[in-house]
């Protein structure tokens, strides 16, 4: 790596990363290796990674919010059911699109954790108590992400 390149390349990082983006493309494409800011690019890829596991978390979580509020929230359910509904598809969809096999193995561990954060956003929202809720998330993988499963609790209601 030529010094004085690394060093405009290093400079540029920090006042125009949109810039520095457009010059390390082409550098990449045209296969100049020993001109990169690897230091830079290393710490691009891992912001990358970090923002692609928090897009799959934050849908994932919404998911989970819309069908608690489905299950639990009794008192806006006929208002609001067909809303939740469709936020549900919405999110399934995104998270579908965006999930790859080694963002669900690492999503998977954190379902408890997600679910917490979806139970204090609806117990927020709602007024609900947060002793109304199951400790642990109720919803498998699978539930969550599959196109037509609700709770049953909202599939009774909605039959009614």
């Amino acid at each position: 790596m030529t010094s004085s390149t690394n060093n405009r390349l290093q400079a540029l990082y920090q006042s125009d990363d949109y810039l520095w983006l457009q010059q390390t493309i082409k550098l990449l494409k045209t296969k100049d290796f020993k001109n990169l800011d690897i230091e830079n690019l290393i710490e691009e890829l891992e912001s990358l990674g970090r923002s692609q596991f928090n897009k799959v978390r934050s849908l994932l979580r919404q998911i989970i919010i819309h069908l608690l509020l489905l299950e639990y929230w009794e008192q806006e359910y006929e208002r609001n059911y067909r809303h939740w509904q469709a936020e549900i598809i919405t999110f399934r969809d995104d998270l579908t699109h965006e999930l790859t096999t080694s963002l669900k193995n690492k999503l998977i561990p954190e379902l408890d954790s997600i679910y917490n954060i979806a139970v204090s956003f609806v117990s927020q929202k709602t007024g609900l108590s947060k002793s109304i809720f199951p400790a642990i998330c109720p919803y498998s993988f699978e539930q969550l992400l599959k196109d037509s499963w609700y709770p049953l609790n909202n599939l009774k209601r909605i039959d009614k």
